[in-house]
């Protein structure tokens, strides 16, 4: 789809992407190179790494891949300090942390671990930073099935709560003493990922559609072009927000009855009021 956005709305930005080579993750890379930041990417697996960053030079977008783990400090020291050291023309950076992690250690410590390492070089402006620029961008990766509860889902909903606890309190604390920004986005369900994958047979997936108040997935665009929003000087107000990109699905719960019962229902129940005695409330027997 063709993006809304100038194509240099990220000019001179460094986008630094924790899982940033696969699915929605390289999806928002792309959409970062295309908009004119520089990106890094940090993966586990390095030959994916690689293939992500060889696929954005094939778009004509400045890229470099650094294999590490994000619950590892020391691999997050270091993939910072190098990214730094590579891509030090860019005026100002704009991290993105934590994408697509499942498990709670990953998730939780990682998305700290990662924030805590960036924290000491956006707080000292990036390189070449003017006094007119922001102190830069964080973007955690969330999700929406702690907001009420999710079958089968304690571990991931656990790891994701704690992300949203950072991002309000990182938000508040950085935002005041280093002018840094930091937010979040909340997928739904997006076709063509792994995630969507896992929903398995068609009958499941069907009935999940049927859930939707928009009736169809989500595309990695949906999320990306989100991000885009998030990092670029349209979002410079934005703080401490995780924004919901899911359709309106978590607020959806399964119909209960078909809307042509329902309407029948509501007909007997109005009839019932218009033919009571005055003074006596009708009776509702369904």
């Amino acid at each position: 789809m063709e993006s809304p956005f100038k194509p240099e709305i990220l000019k001179g930005k460094v986008a630094l992407l924790t899982g940033g080579a696969s699915g929605i993750g390289f999806e928002i890379s792309t959409q970062y190179g295309k908009h004119g930041a520089s990106i890094a990417i940090m993966g586990r697996r390095k030959a994916i790494v690689d293939s992500a960053v060889s696929s954005l030079h094939s778009l004509g977008i400045p890229a470099v891949g650094f294999a590490g783990d994000v619950r590892k400090q020391e691999d997050a020291k270091r993939v910072v300090a190098i990214n730094r050291r590579t891509l030090r023309k860019a005026r100002y950076s704009c991290e993105c942390c934590s994408w697509e992690l499942s498990v709670l250690d990953i998730d939780s410590v990682g998305t700290f671990t990662m924030c805590h390492e960036a924290l000491n070089y956006l707080k000292k402006g990036g390189p070449g930073r003017s006094s007119g620029d922001s102190g830069g961008m964080i973007l955690n990766i969330s999700a929406t099935l702690h907001y009420t509860a999710t079958w089968y889902q304690v571990h991931v909903a656990a790891a994701k709560a704690a992300v949203d606890a950072i991002t309000r309190n990182l938000a508040l604390e950085w935002g005041t003493d280093y002018d840094i920004r930091v937010n979040g986005i909340a997928p739904g369900p997006i076709g063509d990922t792994a995630g969507a994958r896992k929903l398995g047979p068609d009958e499941i997936k069907s009935k999940t559609h049927e859930l939707m108040p928009l009736f169809k997935f989500g595309e990695k665009w949906d999320i990306a072009v989100a991000a885009l929003y998030l990092a670029s000087a349209a979002g410079k107000y934005v703080n401490g927000t995780t924004l919901v990109v899911d359709g309106g699905l978590w607020l959806s719960h399964p119909r209960y009855l078909p809307k042509e019962e329902v309407k029948m229902l509501s007909r007997i129940v109005e009839k019932r009021a218009r033919t009571a005695p005055t003074g006596v409330p009708p009776r509702s027997k369904l």
